[in-house]
């Protein structure tokens, strides 16, 4: 467990595996979830890597300071983290709103992405008027009488009928309210359309299914503001597919990373 301070009043909780000096690929997660949302793809990937990830601000272990947050606030996080970590030209891998992180950071700092994978993400999710009401929910009453639905916007109704899909929603609900209602805020604020359409790098865009939140083709319009990236649909999966379908995801993220010689 780590603790690195990005600014007097944040602490960010990061966690590295792998290979110290090998090529670093960066995981961010989504909305509501820690970085534990990694935890079934990282063995399946190619050794040799420096696997890097983290809890963004409000989430999981590290610190939550008052909101609402600001997308440009997530992106000096990870561009402080990295700088920190001395890391350049890493993958970044980024899931829902990590994938906006990875897009507001490509267009920031080219020399700290060299690759990025806009996983079950969008320019653009969702409306103001959406998310303002989410936010009002959450400081009403709490993210548990969310919980429901987020599951159903998660996961495909197959995953929803096991056990599992309960360690998931134990892992939403105990994120801190604040730090969901700021990121919120935060992805309520985005639309970077005009600014991923400028990028010019190797790109992976990946959806799932049976996605609740980011259906496939806002994923697919988003993967294809780039010229020259790949879409690649995850069946049987919903917003999470590296949780429903981590084999799959596992090797298509493996298959990006290798043809972008980063192994």
């Amino acid at each position: 467990m780590r603790m690195l301070r990005i600014e007097d009043d944040l602490r960010l909780h990061v966690r590295e595996d792998g290979a110290p000096n090998g090529a670093p690929v960066v995981f961010a997660n989504s909305l509501g979830t820690d970085l534990r949302l990694w935890d079934k793809v990282l063995p399946l990937l190619p050794a040799g890597l420096r696997i890097i990830r983290y809890d963004k601000r409000g989430h999981g272990l590290s610190d939550c300071p008052r909101g609402p947050y600001s997308m440009g606030a997530l992106v000096r996080d990870a561009e402080a983290l990295l700088d920190a970590l001395e890391v350049r030209d890493c993958v970044f891998v980024g899931l829902s709103i990590g994938g906006m992180i990875a897009q507001g950071l490509a267009v920031k700092r080219p020399d700290l992405v060299r690759a990025m994978v806009l996983s079950n993400t969008a320019a653009r999710i969702g409306q103001p008027d959406m998310w303002q009401a989410r936010i009002k929910a959450v400081r009403d009453g709490g993210i548990a009488p969310l919980a429901d639905a987020v599951m159903e916007r998660w996961f495909s109704a197959s995953f929803r009928a096991g056990d599992e899909v309960h360690a998931w929603r134990n892992m939403l609900i105990r994120q801190p309210a604040e730090g969901y209602a700021g990121c919120s805020a935060a992805i309520s604020g985005t639309d970077f359309y005009t600014s991923t359409s400028g990028l010019r790098l190797p790109t992976l865009g990946i959806g799932g299914s049976e996605d609740g939140a980011t259906p496939p083709d806002l994923v697919r319009e988003t993967t294809e503001l780039i010229p020259g990236a790949r879409f690649r649909l995850i069946r049987r999966a919903g917003h999470l597919p590296c949780v429903e379908q981590p084999q799959e995801y596992a090797t298509v993220l493996s298959d990006f990373i290798r043809e972008t010689g980063h192994v």
